[in-house]
């Protein structure tokens, strides 16, 4: 096995035994329309949504999981993004009536999405329906410093089930293993976050008391803590009952592509992404469950570009970027669960629309996709997934904000053209005005000094300061390159 890659007839043999069964609001770049999109359907069948059973333990959770990170605030947008912004508890609970209601029964949450108020309002909305109806995964998200000692850690976990309104937590994560804290590699990290403090032994004891009934763990960052947790389980030091991975058709053979070689340490040469035909491999064959997050790959895969479309159209006219996307992360046996973070009503029935039930990808539309990664892998992206952990930047820069302006103008598929190209005009113009529209002044890429503070948070292991630095140099570019 080549853990860098897998070829597309192996993957084709993969997918042949599976079971039969959000993006970024922004404006100004979308001068063409090039998302190819499903009609919104009222009529959404609420008995058919596809469901996957976890061998181990028989517990049956639908393919279609929601991620209660971008939950909806009362002015617009989420109240991920906006510290000062207030969950819309109505909008959530009726969004989760009608998610339970079409047969979505997976809901993931953390003590630190959405300003830290993502459990309790997912626990309001969930609290109204009977126990049975829902499966609760939530984390022990113990990043900094000050939560690690062990009575901090066990007070977060007690948090989560009175925040949650439960007596049980049915699938608990350590939160994004593998990721590095200021000062410290991936590996170092998380023996202070769960090993020298006794954090994981006391998880364990939980799941034994049946406070916990799934114990496993997200992955972000350095493989080497991944493949140690795996040599684990192998010896039965500790069971993993499911994983959480990043997989999409881009992510299966080129993150490790798109990632610049480094880890929470700048230059130490470790990986920070790694291609998720490895990681699912590697949790396939030990039989342990694998939940996808970033199946959009951070919304980059819901809009493409006009000719990536017309390769879609050609098969299956009319679906959109987005459902292509989800038929890939759901087809694979082994996926329990798919995530995404649902915002608005729209999103949520396009999404049960298409899991209910998943049409599993034929070989024809997989050898396509692996065509599309192959072009996307050439265009010139920042593989931001919009996590915000590299944020507040000391200077005041939206790190993310700038990073999803520029992808989606890539994806518009102008961000390289010429002065001598026919549509660069009119591109130039829709770029300057969105990014200001978008990202206020003071917080575009020309404030960036280099600090580097971000980068050891960046799950993604992007160089930072150097990307900003890049597309700083284009926006100069396309300021001198004429007038409006």
């Amino acid at each position: 096995m080549d853990k860098n890659r897998i070829n597309r007839r192996e993957f084709l043999k993969r997918l042949s035994t599976a079971a039969a069964v959000s993006a970024v609001a922004l404006t100004g770049c979308n001068w063409k329309n090039k998302s190819g999109s499903n009609p919104a359907d009222d009529e959404v069948p609420a008995d058919r949504m596809t469901y996957r059973t976890n061998p181990n333990t028989g517990d049956k959770v639908s393919l279609l999981g929601y991620g209660m990170m971008r939950l909806p605030a009362t002015g617009g947008g989420t109240a991920r993004d906006h510290a000062d912004a207030a969950i819309d508890q109505d909008l959530v609970n009726e969004e989760v009536d009608y998610a339970i209601a079409h047969g979505v029964n997976y809901f993931d949450t953390s003590p630190a999405y959405c300003q830290g108020l993502s459990e309790r309002s997912t626990g309001i909305a969930l609290a109204r329906h009977p126990r049975a109806e829902y499966r609760i995964a939530t984390k022990m998200s113990n990043y900094g410093p000050a939560t690690w000692p062990h009575a901090k850690s066990v007070e977060m976990f007690e948090n989560s089930l009175k925040e949650l309104q439960v007596d049980s937590i049915d699938y608990l994560l350590m939160h994004g293993i593998g990721m590095a804290a200021e000062g410290m590699d991936g590996m170092q990290s998380f023996y202070r976050r769960f090993m020298d403090n006794g954090i994981l032994d006391y998880l364990v004891e939980q799941r034994a008391k049946g406070r916990i009934r799934h114990l496993g763990f997200s992955y972000h960052g350095d493989l080497q803590v991944f493949e140690m947790l795996l040599r684990w389980h192998d010896e039965g030091r500790y069971h993993w009952d499911f994983a959480q991975i990043e997989m999409n058709y881009f992510d299966w053979n080129h993150a490790e592509d798109a990632s610049p070689r480094a880890s929470g340490k700048a230059g130490t040469g470790q990986v920070r992404n790694t291609n998720a035909a490895y990681l699912y491999e590697q949790l396939s064959r030990r039989h342990i469950p694998v939940t996808i997050m970033e199946p959009l790959l951070g919304g980059r895969l819901a809009s493409l570009p006009d000719f990536i479309v017309e390769k879609m159209n050609r098969l299956r006219p009319g679906d959109s970027a987005a459902r292509w996307a989800f038929r890939f992360a759901g087809t694979p046996q082994g996926v329990q669960t798919v995530l995404s973070g649902m915002t608005y009503m729209e999103h949520l029935k396009q999404n049960v629309q298409t899991f209910s039930p998943l049409e599993p990808l034929s070989e024809e539309e997989t050898m396509l996709l692996m065509e599309i990664a192959e072009d996307i892998a050439g265009m010139k992206y920042v593989g931001c997934t919009g996590c915000n952990y590299c944020m507040p930047c000391p200077y005041g820069i939206d790190i993310p904000g700038v990073f999803a302006y520029y992808n989606r103008c890539v994806n518009e598929g102008y961000a390289t053209l010429t002065p001598q190209t026919e549509d660069y005009r009119k591109a130039r113009r829709a770029f300057l005005i969105g990014y200001d529209r978008n990202i206020p002044k003071p917080r575009q890429s020309d404030h960036c000094i280099g600090c580097g503070q971000c980068m050891p948070h960046c799950p993604q292991g992007i160089q930072i300061p150097s990307e900003m630095q890049r597309i700083d140099g284009y926006v100069e570019e396309l300021k001198q390159n004429g007038s409006f």
